[in-house]
């Protein structure tokens, strides 16, 4: 039976076989003895799953979870806190955008105490301005809804201990949001930053469209600000209506002056219709994950383990 190892990195992988091998010669120059590196294969269509099966072959160490298709980066990353036995477990990218050679610090921080060692990215080199933005507007606005602290640039990069691990193999919800559970659930957590570096191979599995869900993702799965908005700003709009619906039988019973056009009526109802479609479409959202969370269908699916 093999020794349990003291360290588990956990690597999802979609259409990353370019990276693999370069990731797998830098982490092997930065780690001790007692590891195992665990990639999850998101169902990617290149080569990927053979380069991890031809790593498996060189390096015992090198295991591999292949879902059935793409179930997300969120369920890769599941996946591999279930699978893995170390001590601690290092959650990382495989594109090269998380730096290995960060993984000695993260170690050591656990090694002093932290349960939960966060990375902060200060600056990701040939990113947009776009990217840059929208992210910033994001962390901003989850950290006043929202009852969690997430500081902006707080990646997926992270290292947890063993108990944290398992209390977060216990969280089943369908639309996860890794980064906002694990400053919920608390323990002992500190931040090292980090430069990330451009990407040396591939493109970016993130589009704007996956970007903006992820979001969405956060801010419902931590914050009814959302909805409580729509109930105050219901309030409101009712309130100005019920001013104007004064006025108008106002000037209608005390003056001679005729109700002009059917303009301010027009204007009227297109603003009340549009705020009332936005927010059904906001109740709609909140819906939409109870519906996922009632029918209780796995977060991945197995299709093949390698050394697991």
């Amino acid at each position: 039976m093999s020794e349990k190892p003291r360290l588990s990195l956990v690597i999802p992988v979609f259409n990353e076989a370019e990276n693999l091998l370069p990731l797998h010669a830098r982490l092997a120059k930065v780690l001790k003895n007692s590891y195992e590196i665990i990639f999850i294969d998101d169902g990617s269509t290149d080569n990927s799953l053979q380069v991890i099966t031809t790593l498996h072959n060189q390096d015992f160490k090198v295991k591999a979870v292949s879902f059935s298709r793409n179930f997300g980066h969120m369920a890769a990353l599941s996946a591999g806190l279930d699978v893995a036995q170390g001590d601690a477990v290092i959650m990382l990218d495989a594109d090269l955008q998380h730096p290995p050679e960060l993984v000695p610090e993260l170690v050591r921080q656990w090694e002093n105490g932290a349960e939960v060692v966060n990375t902060i990215r200060q600056e990701t080199k040939g990113a947009g301005q776009l990217k840059g933005l929208t992210a910033g507007l994001f962390y901003w606005l989850i950290n006043r809804i929202a009852k969690i602290n997430l500081p902006a640039g707080s990646a997926d990069y992270r290292l947890l201990d063993r108990k944290v691990v398992d209390t977060l193999k216990n969280v089943r919800e369908r639309s996860r949001f890794l980064r906002g559970l694990i400053s919920w659930i608390g323990f002992r957590q500190t931040f090292v930053e980090y430069e990330a570096e451009a990407r040396t191979a591939g493109q970016s599995k993130y589009s704007f469209g996956k970007m903006f869900s992820f979001a969405l993702d956060g801010i419902t799965s931590f914050s009814a600000v959302p909805l409580r908005l729509s109930t105050y700003l219901g309030l409101a709009v009712a309130g100005l209506s019920f001013l104007y619906i004064l006025y108008a039988v106002y000037i209608r019973l005390f003056t001679s002056r005729a109700i002009e056009g059917w303009t301010s009526v027009l204007v009227t109802v297109l603003f009340i219709g549009g705020i009332q479609l936005i927010f059904l479409g906001v109740i709609g959202e909140y819906l939409s994950r109870v519906f996922e969370e009632t029918k209780q269908r796995p977060l991945y699916i197995i299709s093949r383990q390698i050394g697991l």
